[in-house]
């Protein structure tokens, strides 16, 4: 094949279409990635409709997509220890010159027949996980995971909540109750998504609306408190409402983006209490080989994170599935090409 179907993004017209490309030749320590499958992230669409702009894309086009998963297919020179057919899932992102590049982004990506990738950001798969379920580990998964082990540092026992039950926040009930916070608290406006949470593992579930929320996540605690709680919904609101919920020395952990102000409104409380709010983005290059550790031990399993599989044809809709929201919301749709 010589000619290939891609996703294409041009970042200055906001323009994306389908396009038919030449299949990339993987240059020096590069390989060529036949891509089974491809997840869709928010941050695919925001990127769409403007709300997200890359920082060191070279030019004004991209093809989109940051999980991907598939089989090599080629090796470039002075590539070692792969062999074709392997099965394999790309990291979202490299670093360059001391900065982090995503994939999808900054440099292009997965929606596509063919994708190129550095040796280093290629991690091998077991052959019983499936393309679709392997594609949304970086990300969808790893970003929570890594917000909960890393940043906010949980331990057993510890009382949390997950604010936004989407893509993220799903996955991040699952860990949490895999690592063994306790109680596991899910707050989303949709009953749908609450429901969701339960079915992955919450203690309970409630509505950001429910005027005494507060004292019911108190009562969950035991009137402590929550240790931790995490922002996977990027909503100014959610994260005054949550930093409300916190313990002592409680954590606010924002890994929902927005690019809307952070409001305190009793920072007074804040400091005598001894609180913190952290700051949290995507995952390290371990955090996704732990997942698939994890996954290849029976410890994890993501089939019902998989909403929709759509060939890469139907992009379209999957994007409009994702900006016009409403419900059921999914937690993941996936491309394959």
């Amino acid at each position: 094949m010589t000619v290939m179907l891609a996703g294409r993004l041009n970042v200055k017209t906001r323009t994306f279409s389908l396009e038919d490309l030449p299949v990339p030749r993987p240059g020096s320590g590069q390989v060529l990635v036949k891509v089974e499958a491809a997840g869709v992230c928010l941050s695919d669409a925001h990127l769409v409709e403007g709300g997200l702009t890359p920082l060191f894309l070279e030019g004004d086009t991209v093809t989109l997509g940051h999980e991907v998963a598939g089989t090599v297919a080629e090796l470039g020179s002075g590539v070692t220890g792969w062999q074709p057919g392997a099965r394999v899932l790309l990291q979202a992102g490299e670093k360059r010159g001391g900065a982090v590049w995503t994939r999808g982004v900054d440099y292009d990506g997965g929606w596509a027949e063919y994708a190129l990738a550095s040796e280093a950001t290629l991690v091998p798969i077991p052959d019983d996980l499936p393309f679709e379920q392997a594609a949304i580990i970086p990300d969808a998964v790893s970003t929570p995971w890594a917000a909960i082990t890393t940043t906010a540092a949980v331990r057993p026992a510890q009382p949390v909540a997950v604010w936004g039950i989407g893509g993220l926040g799903a996955h991040a009930v699952q860990l949490l109750r895999m690592i063994g916070a306790a109680p596991v608290i899910a707050v989303d406006p949709l009953p749908e998504a609450r429901d969701r949470a339960l079915q992955f593992g919450a203690d309970a579930a409630y509505d950001p609306a429910d005027p005494v929320l507060r004292a019911k996540l108190l009562a969950e605690t035991g009137g402590g408190g929550l240790a931790v709680a995490f922002d996977f919904a990027g909503v100014p609101a959610v994260r005054e409402q949550a930093v409300t919920c916190l313990a002592p020395g409680g954590k606010l952990v924002l890994a929902g983006l927005t690019d809307k102000p952070l409001v305190i409104t009793n920072g007074t409380h804040l400091s005598y209490f001894q609180q913190q709010i952290l700051g949290h983005y995507g995952s390290t290059d371990q955090h996704v080989r732990e997942l698939v550790e994890l996954v290849g031990r029976r410890r994890l399993e993501f089939s019902r994170s998989v909403t929709d599989v759509l060939p890469l044809a139907e992009v379209g809709q999957a994007l409009e599935r994702l900006l016009r929201g409403g419900s059921p919301a999914p937690i993941r749709l996936v491309l394959t090409p």
